[in-house]
């Protein structure tokens, strides 16, 4: 994708040296675009922990970027198995991480020392250059979802009047979730391009706001109208049909098709299964764990600090970016990063293979040669 006309990724390797890994702080958005430089894996997993990067996909990129370092320095089997369990532990809920590692590991281990830091290099670029492919399709499948919801809309009201399409989404699963394209995101930039009259609302995410600092951010740079709207505003609209489609990133989806994504996602399926609004999850394949059956049961749900709840970053009246507390001194604060949303609550999965129920048949259908 393009930030002012010239064309990113969101993790890249350094053309001069390759012992350099590139990355935007994510925490620094919208305010001021800054480029990290990861020569380690210690700084790798910082990053991660503290979501200089976030987005499940590109986790696991850079995840997989930092075992490599690790082995420019060391790549015997003790530094192998050590870092790579070092970097899968920076975050729980995200499958993504779990899978890029374990590819590396199931690539490397029956290559001797020697051989491991050029194969690594070359998986971790396959990795990387695989994920923008899956995403392009996953948005390939969902502009032809919006362009179904879209014609449907114009028969309707007779052709005449339908206005826009209205888009829901929450949290952040665009291009800069990713290495490109974005999942959720990815759709709603290929019906702009194709001149489709798309407009988005866009949930602030509260406690850490990527809906207002970053989906408004990237939409922004593209060009593609949107909306800001409060957390708990989406119920709202639905009832008043402003809001044709939801569609929404995801960071685990087991073999029944229960989804886990940010916090407050369970609540949009609730109002858009109330009030008959399609409600799709978009996701790679490597986002399914075919090890869990029910999601609400077993997937691990990341609990970060209260600070994140009880403070709120943003911009001052200096135009700094500072840190206001929101909240009694004092008061306690719980603050899970997640919430599963039952397969029963989801009209479909748009993956890269295409669209699909929420199910466990489907999802075996779909990808036989995991299943």
């Amino acid at each position: 994708m393009k930030i002012d006309g010239t064309p990113y990724r969101s993790v890249w390797l350094d053309a001069e040296d390759r012992t350099c890994v590139h990355i935007f702080d994510q925490t620094k958005l919208p305010w001021s675009l800054v480029r990290l430089d990861l020569r380690h894996q210690d700084e790798v997993a910082h990053a991660i922990r503290t979501m200089q990067v976030r987005g499940a996909p590109l986790i696991g990129a850079v995840a997989v970027y930092g075992l490599v370092l690790a082995l420019t320095r060391d790549p015997s089997n003790e530094s192998l198995e050590s870092n790579a369990a070092m970097l899968a532990a920076t975050r729980p809920t995200a499958i993504n991480l779990v899978w890029a590692i374990d590819r590396m590991l199931r690539h490397l281990r029956p290559l001797p020392p020697a051989a491991r830091v050029e194969a690594a290099y070359m998986e971790a670029a396959t990795i990387c250059d695989e994920d923008v492919a899956t995403n392009e399709a996953i948005g390939q499948h969902g502009l032809e979802l919006i362009r179904e919801i879209w014609s449907a809309k114009q028969a309707r009201s007779g052709n005449s009047g339908a206005g826009r399409i209205n888009v829901l989404t929450h949290c952040n699963a665009g291009w800069i979730a990713t290495v490109d394209w974005g999942t959720a995101l990815a759709p709603i930039y290929l019906a702009h391009d194709a001149g489709l009259p798309v407009h988005v609302w866009v949930d602030e995410t509260r406690p850490r706001n990527q809906g207002a600092l970053l989906t408004a951010w990237e939409l922004g740079r593209h060009g593609v109208p949107h909306t800001l709207v409060a957390d708990n505003a989406g119920g709202h609209l639905m009832q008043r049909r402003d809001v044709d489609l939801v569609i929404v990133g995801c960071d685990r989806v087991t073999r029944s098709g229960d989804v886990a994504n940010k916090i407050g996602t369970y609540l949009k399926a609730l109002a858009a299964f109330d009030n008959e609004v399609p409600f799709w999850v978009a996701l790679p394949s490597t986002t399914i764990d075919w090890t869990l059956e029910d999601g609400v049961r077993d997937i691990p749900i990341e609990e970060r600090s209260a600070s994140e709840v009880l403070d709120v970053q943003g911009l001052g009246a200096d135009g700094r970016p500072t840190s206001v507390r929101v909240a009694p001194d004092g008061t306690p604060a719980a603050n899970p990063a997640f919430d599963v949303t039952p397969a029963r609550l989801v009209s479909g999965l748009l993956t890269e293979r295409g669209r699909c129920a929420a199910s466990r048949e489907a999802l075996e259908a779909m990808f036989p040669e995991r299943a």
